[in-house]
């Protein structure tokens, strides 16, 4: 695992730092970032899909013995006390600890909730870390929340973070104007994610981040996943029988439709490429966020497998739409859905950084 020259000295610490985890083929893990909770009103983002964090957690991962991994940001301290938070989403916070008995607890801090190893009563006080790895036989997988990739915001961070706070809770938060987070700013979120790239791929790891808010699955975005299909479908057509030209035909036409509402959504929020060179290697993963317009990705391992998953309320958006055609499931009577938007073994997802990387 040895980095040549250095050049991500705060990542490679993170890594050497991290706290050790061995993954057993049994092993399930639920990670969940960027859930930005406040005080539960109006400018309390989590607020949004709570109803569906609870559900998931309590009705799903739960029974299903998965242990939980809260990877950054899950207080928004630069707009909210602890105290606030605390009295607000007390009952989370009870659904949080119940996992320990699944197997684990741990919650690593972003750059909005970092200020909590200061809290003396915080309730998650003892599963407080910055980074944790991962070990599935001898290969690891490092999870931190991805802020630290910014080597300005790192270094700053003291100063400029008391600054943000005074500017988002006595101006900001007053005036009604919109954070501004490194989620909502394309090249700053291309540069972030370009450096852990970089950093993993030079120590053949992988890298679980949030911070960003953008999905990942094997470094690739979305919009990523669907050009590569085109372009096999593309590949495929010319070889194809007639009538498999026509099925493939119908498949190209819905994938660019897909595409379309991508680069139309991608539009108000700052839509950049997940391919960083001409070989993409599958050595970031990033769980998304709680936030969305319409709901929730996480990421799970389970076994030797990892999975991208989203959960929504009422109509799924198009901008996630399963890469394997899997098709939503309901959990119970609750109105939620879960889907698997992509899939893979770690053994593959591993085999290609040992060979490309």
């Amino acid at each position: 695992m040895r980095l040549h020259q250095k050049k991500h000295p705060h990542l490679e610490r993170l890594l050497t730092t991290a706290k050790t985890i061995s993954l057993e083929s049994s092993s399930r893990v639920l990670i969940l970032s960027d859930l930005h909770m406040g005080n539960g009103g109006r400018r309390d983002e989590f607020k949004r899909n709570a109803d569906i964090v609870q559900s998931m957690l309590e009705d799903y991962y739960l029974p299903e013995r998965y242990s939980l991994v809260l990877n950054g940001d899950v207080e928004e301290l630069f707009k909210f006390s602890v105290e606030d938070i605390a009295e607000r989403w007390g009952a989370v916070y009870d659904l949080f600890l119940r996992f320990e008995k699944n197997g684990f607890l741990w919650k690593t801090y972003g750059n909005h909730d970092a200020d909590l190893f200061e809290e003396r009563n915080y309730r998650l006080s003892g599963h407080l870390l910055e980074s944790i790895r991962f070990m599935f036989g001898d290969e690891a997988l490092l999870l931190f929340h991805g802020h630290q990739a910014s080597i300005l915001l790192w270094e700053t961070y003291p100063i400029v973070s008391r600054a943000v706070v005074l500017f988002l809770r006595y101006i900001a938060k007053p005036m009604g104007i919109r954070n501004f987070s490194s989620a909502y700013n394309s090249r700053r979120r291309f540069a972030i994610e370009k450096s852990i790239y970089d950093f993993s791929n030079q120590a053949k790891i992988v890298s679980i981040i949030g911070h960003t808010h953008r999905p990942l699955f094997e470094s690739l975005s979305k919009v990523d996943n669907l050009n590569y299909q085109i372009e096999e479908l593309c590949r495929a057509y010319s070889s194809a029988a007639q009538d498999e030209r026509l099925a493939i035909q119908e498949q190209i036409s819905d994938l660019k439709i897909m595409l379309d509402a991508c680069f139309t959504e991608g539009k108000k929020i700052g839509l950049r490429s997940g391919r960083y060179n001409n070989i993409v290697i599958p050595s970031v993963f990033n769980s998304g966020c709680a936030i969305g317009k319409r709901g929730v990705t996480a990421l799970e391992i389970d076994g030797d497998r990892i999975r991208l998953v989203y959960w929504f309320k009422g109509k799924q958006g198009r901008r996630f739409v399963s890469d394997r055609n899997n098709h939503p499931e309901q959990l119970g009577n609750t109105g939620f859905y879960r889907i698997v938007l992509n899939e893979d073994h770690l053994d593959y997802v591993f085999s290609r950084i040992r060979l490309l990387a």
